[in-house]
């Protein structure tokens, strides 16, 4: 049976996560260099963005490159970027044909300055876009996010802006760089690693969680409709008991 037909339509995750591993161990087991399981990995980007697409997910998340990755080596780092810029400037046009809005958190000032030219662009031109927001985790650990956030609050609390007695766990989702859109209902990770790895702390609260033995390179439409049909046969109770729920 098709899984596609599987999928119910009414019970879809409004917003997926997915920390993208095992591009290296890929390379490596074909004996190539690491950095080609990152051009490989550039196919299931493309085969995610689009199945999402066509079964009506809102809200894709791609963990692309962590503040820590920049302790990586040089020739790995520089050419994730221009990775990035490369496939920016093939995508554009399926963005604006697939209604696909554009978007990155981190800390974008770390990027080097053609990278972050291109990417700032490509946000620009499909701002617009409704069908879907793809958003790409670049330069981006949580805990940096959560202080970043903290220190912003404390600014507006010092400056009287903000009263501290009133600040709620929404004054919080305000301060990070999701804001302007929903938790995550569904993480997943590739490779078999069975780690958070410092992504979306605060977002995945309430996630149901998926870990595949497949690495990235491999990962297929058919792999991401497994894990939301997993998601849809899960009990979400937010705390609640089955009984409440039901």
């Amino acid at each position: 049976m098709d899984l596609k037909n599987q999928i119910n339509k009414d019970k879809l995750p409004q917003h997926i996560a997915i920390i993208m591993d095992g591009n290296g161990r890929w390379a490596k087991k074909q004996g190539l260099i690491r950095t080609k399981g990152h051009e490989q990995g550039e196919n299931s980007v493309r085969e995610t963005v689009e199945i999402c697409r066509e079964i009506g997910i809102k809200n894709l998340t791609l963990f692309a490159f962590s503040t820590e990755n920049w302790n990586r080596p040089k020739y790995e780092v520089n050419t994730l970027m221009r990775l990035l810029v490369k496939s920016l400037k093939k995508e554009i046009e399926s963005f604006q044909k697939n209604d696909i809005r554009l978007n990155a958190i981190g800390n974008l000032d770390l990027l080097p300055e053609k990278p972050k030219k291109e990417l700032l662009e490509a946000i620009k031109d499909t701002k617009d876009n409704k069908h879907m927001t793809l958003t790409v985790a670049l330069s981006y650990g949580s805990r940096e996010e959560i202080v970043s956030a903290v220190r912003k609050i404390v600014e507006k609390t010092t400056s009287g802006e903000l009263n501290g007695s009133k600040i709620t766990e929404q004054t919080i989702d305000e301060h990070l760089y999701t804001s302007d859109i929903p938790d995550v209902d569904l993480l997943i990770r590739t490779s078999g690693e069975e780690r958070i790895s410092n992504f979306l702390l605060w977002q995945i609260a309430y996630a149901e969680l998926y870990f595949t033995e497949v690495l990235w390179p491999d990962f297929t439409k058919e792999d991401l409709l497994k894990a939301v049909i997993n998601y849809q046969n899960r009990e979400r109770r937010f705390g609640k008991t089955s009984e409440q729920i039901n």
